[in-house]
């Protein structure tokens, strides 16, 4: 893992240099930059308007009493868009605006699903401590005095 983050911090910056002289040759500097910052602010705009719509989301699936963990984990994808659209460069746009589309973060979750255990926790009103095997634990209801 520590040679993954290694060779992604070494050719993330290699790569976005690479564009940036390529296409600053191209189209020049100020279109080079103004490019950057138009691509932050739409990446920005989509962001938000998808966040509130997987908020949404995350309200119905908890509504309905199921464990929201593709909506929880593509609002994770969105938070990683979103810092790969505000870091300048063409590359980690490339890549952030990837992960704006719904069918990609789906792909993404599909494969990396089965890789992850997710198990939800409920919280009530009463928490039963574990169980001893000689003990037989009675409700209210089950029980009645004799006397």
């Amino acid at each position: 893992m520590g040679r993954l983050l290694f060779g992604i911090f070494l050719i993330v910056p290699l790569i976005e240099i690479g564009l940036f002289i390529s296409i600053g040759q191209v189209i020049g500097l100020w279109p080079t930059l103004l490019g950057v910052i138009v691509t932050a602010m739409i990446g920005s705009a989509i962001i938000r308007k998808q966040g509130l719509s997987l908020l949404s989301d995350i309200r119905a699936t908890t509504a309905a009493g199921t464990l929201p963990a593709q909506q929880l984990a593509e609002g994770m994808m969105l938070g990683v868009a979103g810092a790969l659209l505000l870091t300048p460069g063409y590359f980690t746009d490339l890549c952030g605006f990837l992960l704006l589309v719904p069918a990609i973060r789906a792909g993404i979750y599909n494969a990396l699903k089965s890789r992850i255990t997710i198990v939800g926790a409920t919280t009530g009103t009463r928490q039963r401590p574990p169980q001893d095997p000689d003990v037989i634990d009675l409700d209210r209801k089950d029980w009645r005095d004799d006397d």
